[in-house]
């Protein structure tokens, strides 16, 4: 048997990037190939898409976890690494995305929808493509970037025109079965309707859909009974439908008092989708007339309720007296809510490009450690990650971007000094001021730096001092 489920929390991860790969041609008679390692493919994104066959969020109850291919390695020969396919989750029409504070991310209404819930990471750079004219043959490459995680909450809130609410056992399931197609569940007992059940009613030329939402009572708003599980259901809809049971057999209750309690849970529930509920236009239906006594209720009260402003139908879904006005009724305060409402706007691509003065990073001071900082951005958060830490070429070539970058003169008007602890993108290191890009990179060994390798560094400082020897043993035999 079925479920009906309408709330789950989903943890997704999207597919992380492949690694690039450093590679040299090698070919007979071809001692200089040159560098030709491809770049890693990107990873797949975790995508949300409207079905309008979808009507629950039961698979995700059973499989709350998902997850898209990751991006293939590059190859040698420049041969770049594959892409990792999408995935796609189809949801139904009504979802809500909220983060776990429960805030509103996006609201997903009309089929086709798409929603990217996690980004795949990048893939890296081969060889090949990092060749410059200062770095002719990178002995390096640059890592995948990993995929985004995310944890999002996803609820459903019915897309309905009109709504019914009321007691249980008031006839609201029996109201949309003879209204509509529907068949929901049916008997004589309160709270025979456990969750929503919509229905889709032809009304002459109009058409429109009607929800049933589960029998409220007091306290509701405050999460007493079903009701706080799904009054959001009813947050879309146009017109409310106050059905009363006037065949109870409770002595304690009568319509107007069965009134008055739903319209306080009405005003005390503030909806997440905005709006009040209090604003929404309201139609009561005095239900179950084919009994006297009932019938001679809904006489005696009708013009109390009508005094109100609320517009009244008796009606009986045994003899399916009064049906037709009402579906007609309905028929027109939803027309003409739809035509009150402004025409939606075509889709468009909105361009925000980056303003003149943004760096693309902020540099700021930690307050809790003197003399250390954090530089914020995505661009260094993202080169921190796709770099191999234990190559020093890799490591001198993050520094000469972070330097063109604009890093390291921020860190100097920021305050920073050399052996200062910085931390980007979650790795921590001592600052030294690196030299621009392609200085002291035209000789030395492939994968690795002279700026990083302490012996490298000795040794140019040796030779140097011997080349400037040299040249005084020259300059005083010329004298």
């Amino acid at each position: 048997m079925s479920r009906f489920v309408d709330r789950v929390v989903i943890h997704v991860a999207a597919g992380s990037g492949g690694n690039g790969c450093a590679s040299v041609h090698r070919e007979k008679y071809k001692p200089l190939g040159g560098p030709d390692g491809g770049n890693g493919g990107n990873g797949g994104n975790v995508v949300l898409v409207v079905d309008s066959n979808v009507h629950t969020l039961l698979d995700f109850h059973f499989r709350p976890h998902a997850s898209a291919s990751n991006g293939k390695q590059g190859h040698g020969a420049n041969r770049d690494g594959a892409t990792g396919e999408d995935l796609e989750l189809h949801v139904p029409d009504g979802t809500v995305i909220l983060d776990p504070d429960g805030e509103i991310i996006v609201d997903l209404v009309g089929h086709g929808t798409r929603f990217v819930a996690a980004q795949g990471g990048r893939g890296g750079l081969g060889n090949a493509a990092l060749a410059s004219k200062a770095r002719r043959a990178p002995g390096f490459a640059l890592l995948g970037e990993p995929g985004e995680t995310r944890d999002l909450v996803l609820e459903l809130r019915s897309v309905a025109d009109a709504g019914l609410l009321g007691f249980p056992s008031a006839g609201k399931s029996s109201l949309i079965s003879v209204l509509s197609q529907a068949r929901p569940k049916i008997a004589d007992y309160p709270f025979t309707t456990l969750v929503p059940n919509l229905g889709v009613v032809t009304a002459g030329e109009s058409i429109y859909t009607i929800a049933d939402v589960p029998g409220l009572i007091p306290g509701a708003s405050q999460g007493k009974g079903l009701g706080l599980d799904f009054l959001r259901h009813i947050e879309r809809c146009s017109v409310l439908v106050h059905v009363v049971d006037c065949a109870t057999f409770e002595a304690d209750r009568d319509p107007l008092s069965d009134i008055d309690a739903l319209e306080e849970e009405l005003a005390r529930y503030t909806p997440a989708l905005g709006g009040d509920l209090a604003d929404r236009p309201r139609l009561v239906v005095l239900n179950k007339v084919d009994v006297p006594e009932a019938r001679e209720l809904a006489e005696l009260i009708r013009p109390d309720i009508e005094a109100r402003g609320l517009p009244v139908f008796e009606v009986s879904t045994a003899t399916r007296e009064g049906l037709r006005e009402l579906s007609f009724a309905l028929a027109k305060v939803i027309e003409d809510d739809r035509a009150a409402k402004p025409a939606p706007e075509p889709s468009r691509i909105v361009l925000r490009p980056t303003a003149v003065d943004d760096a693309g990073f902020t540099v700021v001071a930690d307050p809790e450690e003197e003399g250390a900082f954090f530089v914020h951005g995505e661009r260094p958060a993202r080169w921190i990650r796709q770099t191999d830490f234990n190559n020093t070429e890799a490591v001198g070539y993050l520094g000469d971007r972070l330097a063109r970058l604009g890093v390291e003169d921020a860190l100097a008007k920021a305050g920073a000094v050399p052996g200062c602890p910085v931390t980007i993108g979650g790795v921590t290191f001592d600052w030294e001021p690196s030299t621009p890009a392609g200085i002291a990179m035209l000789m030395h060994n492939r994968g690795s730096d002279p700026r990083l390798d302490l012996n490298e560094r000795v040794g140019a400082s040796e030779r140097k001092a011997a080349k400037i020897a040299r040249r005084t043993r020259t300059d005083d035999e010329d004298l």
